[in-house]
């Protein structure tokens, strides 16, 4: 890697950590406040409407940030051109779901969604402002800014939220908590940047785009739609207690695998552009990627599911002890999401955006699949089948990545199954001490000292140079802030 684009990277994942662990940091205070002022089918309310906010997400974005992230040569008509795009379809769809509202209360049986969704759904424009502003930022690898500005706005949402829930007005609070999330951040975004849209706009950069972003926004359709799939059955089939149970445990994992997929990996697809005509270059930094990501995902993960019971307990109080298996196992079934997500992210830079969504497609198959065949059986079965689905995909990207990256099997099982071996003997000796004490905030105590001791241990033992490689960054970082 050369000296400035290495550089950059560094700076990058500082800064990308930063805005994570800062932003999940605080965000996961807030869960903490909140799951104690309310009850768990305030959590199933939300969870119903984000549905809905997700898949609008996608249809705005339509893959054109990846467009123009990818596009060396990106000018203001292709930026101007997708901001008003953004818009007019951030509106339309607004106004699809308001009026769709009462129907889908119907649906689900809960007549409290019209007016929750009628304010949530707000959060769809202000998005939709952030779009374009967000991906210049990225393409430029100017990380620092969407840190400071995603800190922020998440305190300034939570504090009202916690307010808001204080004073008595239950799911209101997290609706408030959302829909000020986006617009701070929308207005932060805006107010930094400093960029200002002009009158410009063109049918022929849609055009253009389209052939490349059409797979990605199909990609990303899937994706929002089977990973949401199983909060779609509950809240139609299941009490809304349990709905609430779910939203949780999916949200405390997604609190752990988003942060895993934007600290580690998240620069690598603006990397990959970069560098994607030098195959022998990209593979080794796909090789260190991989090490370094399974070494960081497998023993967390792993570990999370052991200890899965004392940490709800304690954290979350004894009236979300119910979630706690949903919790093992959606842990469980993201073992290998972000290593999934880097090996898509290689293909895509290499312009195999249809070839990804080939993959995807077969994944929503295997999923749709295993929910059909264990749906009798309840939801904990499905999950199972989720978890298989998961890894099987994840076995399909490695051998595409063979077959259009030149890089074999037995290398892709060589980068991981070091990291698998640690995770294993760190997970089943945190494991063993819940068989000793029965205190649960005793035990959460020590299996949390035992996991960083055995971690840095094993890290340092049988990955020196890695070792030593981190505490080098660690130090250049903090000479950069000083």
């Amino acid at each position: 890697m050369g000296d400035n684009l290495k550089n950059k990277m560094i700076g990058s994942i500082a800064w990308i950590t930063i805005d994570r662990f800062g932003q999940q940091a605080v965000q996961f205070l807030i869960a903490l406040v909140m799951a104690r002022l309310l009850a768990p089918s305030d959590f199933g309310l939300i969870g119903m409407v984000t549905i809905f906010v997700s898949l609008s997400s996608v249809l705005i974005e339509s893959g054109f940030s990846n467009a123009l992230i990818r596009k060396k040569n990106a000018d203001e008509l292709d930026y101007n051109t997708i901001f008003y795009f953004n818009i007019i379809v951030s509106i339309v769809l607004y106004s699809v779901l308001f009026f769709s509202l009462p129907f889908i209360a119907d649906f689900f049986k809960q007549d409290l969604l019209v007016p929750i969704g009628r304010v949530i759904f707000l959060s769809i424009f202000f998005n939709a402002l952030c779009l374009v502003p967000s991906t210049k930022l990225i393409k430029n690898m100017d990380y620092k800014t969407p840190a400071r500005v995603n800190i922020f706005s998440v305190i300034l949402s939570g504090s009202v939220g916690i307010s808001i829930g204080l004073i008595g007005y239950g799911v209101w609070a997290l609706v408030a908590q959302q829909v000020l999330f986006s617009f701070f951040r929308m207005l932060f975004t805006h107010l930094l940047l400093r960029w200002f849209p002009k009158k410009i706009f063109s049918l022929l950069v849609i055009r253009d785009f389209w052939k490349f972003s059409i797979n990605i926004l199909g990609t990303a359709m899937l994706n929002v739609i089977f990973n949401n799939i199983y909060m779609f059955i509950l809240s139609r089939f299941y009490p809304l207690n349990r709905v609430g149970l779910y939203t949780q445990a999916n949200k405390f994992n997604e609190t752990f695998v988003s942060t895993f997929q934007t600290v580690l990996i998240g620069s690598t697809y603006p990397l990959f552009t970069q560098i994607h005509d030098d195959e022998s270059r990209m593979k080794r930094i796909y090789r260190e990627f991989a090490q370094k990501t399974s070494l960081i995902t497998f023993p967390v993960m792993l570990t999370l599911i052991a200890t899965a019971k004392p940490l709800f307990f304690v954290l979350f109080s004894t009236k979300w002890l119910p979630a706690v298996p949903y919790f093992q196992l959606i842990c469980f079934a993201s073992l290998f999401t972000t290593l999934f997500s880097l090996n898509i992210n290689a293909l895509n830079a290499r312009g195999l955006s249809k070839l990804t969504f080939k993959v995807e497609f077969f994944k929503k198959i295997l999923i749709t699949s295993s929910i059909i065949l264990c749906f009798k059986y309840g939801i904990l079965l499905m999950l199972v089948g989720y978890a298989i689905s998961n890894f099987i995909s994840y076995g399909i990207s490695t051998i595409y990545l063979k077959q259009n990256f030149n890089h074999y099997l037995k290398h892709q099982f060589r980068d991981i199954i070091g990291a698998a071996a640690i995770a294993i003997f760190i997970s089943s000796t945190v494991f063993s001490f819940s068989l000793l004490i029965d205190n649960l905030y005793l035990l959460l105590f020590f299996q949390a000292i035992l996991f960083i001791v055995l971690y840095i241990c094993c890290i340092r033992f049988f990955y020196h140079d890695l070792f030593s490689r981190v505490l080098d960054y660690i130090g250049k970082f903090l000479k950069i802030k000083k």
